[in-house]
């Protein structure tokens, strides 16, 4: 296997730095602080009631839930250009919505319609949304990151600039096909990013118990830059993952991103008594004391960014939005039987 062509290894130009909200010394965008918690609610609330339409069987099979997560996939999105790719996982719908899908066709398309992203094929774990960039989740464990990779190596050799993100769960690290490509991402300096979400639980296994050694050293071996952030707050989320994606763009080679978070529910729709593997107790901390929304709120208030009442309208524009998208969702036509050969190769 040969490298890319020379003439796509240039030397990296320098870059003006931005402003990020999680810098002290930044000036704060407060139009862009408001986008991102907005963002954060859309997730929040889109997750309530997908979980609703699953637990009264209005949407067939499974899902997993993103609540809990969206610091992470809003801090990392806001950071990206519409035409960056991502790459998503089974617990995918936070990442799609933070690199901007519409809540009306992921409703549709979890619902198996023709309105969908995927003309109702793809479900909750497959939806790819391409105008905005997403190349799709994906239902194996860090099966998406040949794909994250693939992507960043595409544009290093038509010479464009963008980057690529590949979101992943800690359980990935047990993935063979993960050291790979970011053995092959560091070597060629590949414009990418791997975001690690480690939420503690591998299914229904702490991560301690499968996980040998630091993860950072993992990324580090290979001599890939890393960072670490609380993920629950999107301000450091944010300034982390711009700071990497600039590097990714202006050719300094891919980064690695450790962000440490929770999920509010359980694995998937269905885990709902969760005890034998995490208490009552753990789960109430971190909803009462880590939640990332309320995080952000207080951060938002404090700097005169947006007042409790600013925040409540939002969220209930939010709701309203929501409540019109799953009406579409439900109220849309399923595809035709002629339809189950489209999109099928030999």
């Amino acid at each position: 296997m040969t490298p890319p062509p020379a003439a796509s290894r240039s030397t990296p130009r320098k870059r003006a730095r931005k402003a990020k909200p999680g810098s002290d010394s930044a000036k704060v965008d407060a139009a862009a602080c408001l986008h991102m918690y907005r963002q954060m609610m859309r997730i929040r609330v889109f997750e309530e009631r997908a979980n609703e339409l699953y637990l009264t069987a209005k949407v067939p099979g499974l899902t997993h839930m993103y609540a809990g997560e969206e610091a992470v996939a809003v801090g990392v999105c806001s950071a990206l250009r519409q035409d960056d790719t991502i790459t998503s996982t089974h617990r995918g719908h936070g990442h799609c919505i933070a690199k901007g899908a519409r809540l009306d066709l992921m409703f549709a398309e979890l619902l198996g319609k023709a309105a969908g992203y995927n003309r109702g094929k793809g479900g909750s774990m497959h939806i790819a949304d391409q105008e905005n960039g997403n190349l799709g989740a994906n239902a194996i464990v860090g099966g998406s990151a040949g794909i994250a990779t693939g992507a960043a190596l595409s544009a290093r050799m038509r010479g464009s600039t963008q980057v690529s993100v590949c979101f992943f769960g800690e359980g990935a690290l047990g993935q063979g096909l993960l050291y790979e490509v970011m053995n092959m991402a560091q070597l060629w300096k590949l414009p990418v990013v791997y975001v690690c979400e480690n939420n503690l639980y591998n299914e229904y296994t702490h991560f301690e118990e499968t996980t040998a050694g630091a993860i950072l050293a993992r990324p580090r071996a290979f001599g890939i830059h890393t960072a670490e952030v609380d993920g629950q707050d999107v301000t450091l989320v944010n300034a982390a993952a711009s700071e990497l994606v600039e590097r990714a763009r202006a050719g300094d080679g891919p980064g690695f991103l450790l962000a440490h978070t929770y999920r509010y529910y359980g694995h998937h729709v269905g885990d709902i008594k969760r005890d034998y593997y995490r208490s009552e107790d753990e789960e109430s901390r971190w909803k009462r004391e880590r939640d990332p929304l309320t995080i952000f709120a207080t951060w938002l208030q404090e700097r005169g960014l947006a007042s409790a009442e600013e925040l409540e309208r939002l969220e209930a524009e939010v709701r309203e939005e929501a409540d019109v998208a799953v009406a579409y969702g439900l109220e849309a036509p399923y595809p035709d039987d002629g339809e189950v050969s489209m999109h099928v190769f030999a």
